[in-house]
């Protein structure tokens, strides 16, 4: 889709320096939970864009993507600051990397990661696949989601340090589908893990993020 204007619905926040705008879908909006926006706006005659996953499992009515604020930046501060009714440039969807109905998946989530591996989860639990998150994070964003999602049935679990013991902790479906999202330094980390766990890595969606900040 080309760029198109989107109003805010609601801005929360959701854990530390991180908020989830909810925005008004247009009628042509079509998305995957995994897929990604570019939003954009204007700061001092210069334009400034940025890609952020959706974190919401359905594009139906709203959408949903989650931002990590640095105080230091300029986009993730003024989407911070934005109030219902709003509005916020858009261009997308994009990627490959998105939910197809897998029966059972496994997604592994570094920090700002958790975004599209929760609304991926969400949609996966929906349809009755087989869901396992691992998550890594030294402050964990979104746990009443990711709290809902282990009540319903996924297996969710947290890691800060390495990701080897975790990984092959879930080793048990190793058929599953492997998602991954993070920064650089995560993403080739948890392909490794996986690697090492018996699970199909040529397989594996994965969506980097680029080097950490």
């Amino acid at each position: 889709m080309d760029e198109t204007a989107v109003a805010v619905r609601e801005v929360r926040e959701v854990g530390p320096d991180t908020v989830a705008l909810t925005f008004a879908a247009p009628a042509e909006f079509a998305a995957e939970p995994g897929q990604f926006v570019r939003m954009l706006a204007e700061f001092d005659g210069e334009e400034e864009g940025r890609y952020y996953t959706l974190s919401s499992p359905t594009v139906e009515g709203t959408f949903e993507v989650t931002v990590g604020v640095d105080p230091e930046g300029a986009l993730g501060p003024w989407l911070a600051d934005r109030e219902p009714g709003d509005e916020v440039r858009i261009e997308g969807p994009y990627g490959d990397d998105y939910y197809e109905g897998e029966e059972s998946i496994v997604l592994l989530a570094g920090g700002p990661g958790v975004g599209p591996a929760i609304g991926i989860a969400e949609r996966a639990i929906s349809e009755g696949a087989e869901v396992t998150l691992v998550y890594r994070d030294d402050e964990p964003v979104h746990e009443e989601r990711l709290s809902a999602l282990s009540v319903g049935g996924a297996r969710v679990v947290f890691v800060t340090g390495d990701l080897s013991d975790a990984v092959q902790s879930v080793a048990d479906r190793p058929d599953a589908a492997a998602f991954v999202y993070g920064f650089a330094g995560f993403c080739e980390e948890a392909v490794d893990a996986l690697d090492d766990a018996g699970f199909d890595t040529e397989g594996a969606k994965v969506e980097s993020f680029g080097p950490a900040p």
